[in-house]
């Protein structure tokens, strides 16, 4: 009969944690490779030009996006602004709302004090333009730019395939 009574003195089993860890950083990896980093969400279709000679930025301190083109196909037609350049149905973007070439330098200047004061003092400003966009539009936003005392301007374009 012994044989069919029930140990009271035995406990179960703790979990074994030793495999934790691994779960946790493959989860975490997982995360790391899915996530998306951009930070804005483009309103702006743009297909930018091509160019030979290319340089990376390699410094993503104190950077600013500029980005210049037709109303995205997705975006409502209520949040579509009045266009800057009526003749070419251009806009511009700047953090996820279109803005005229008169708010670029309030926007400018909201953007420098937010940044670090180094970054602020070397801020640097991407333009994305579509290659169809006319030079006109660009050079009212690079003058808007040299009024709030933003110098350094960086160019985007895509690279040119060699083979042609």
């Amino acid at each position: 009969m012994s044989m069919f009574m029930r140990n009271r003195r035995r406990r179960i089993p703790g979990i074994n944690s030793s495999s934790l860890p691994d779960l946790i950083f493959t989860v975490l990896f997982f995360f790391m490779i899915v996530t998306n980093m951009r930070q804005d969400q483009l309103k702006v279709d743009h297909r930018m030009p091509q160019s030979r000679q290319l340089e990376r930025v390699t410094n993503k301190q104190g950077l600013m996006y500029i980005h210049i083109g037709r109303p995205a196909t997705g975006v409502a037609s209520a949040d579509v602004p009045p266009t800057c350049d009526a003749a070419a149905g251009m806009v511009i973007q700047i953090n996820e709302s279109y803005v005229t070439v008169d708010d670029i330098g309030r926007i400018v200047s909201e953007e420098r004090a937010r940044m670090k004061p180094e970054d602020a003092r070397n801020m640097r400003v991407i333009i994305k333009a579509d290659r169809h966009t006319p030079m006109g539009l660009v050079n009212d936003v690079k003058q808007a730019l040299r009024r709030s005392d933003v110098l350094n301007i960086i160019y985007a374009a895509d690279q040119k395939d060699m083979r042609r």
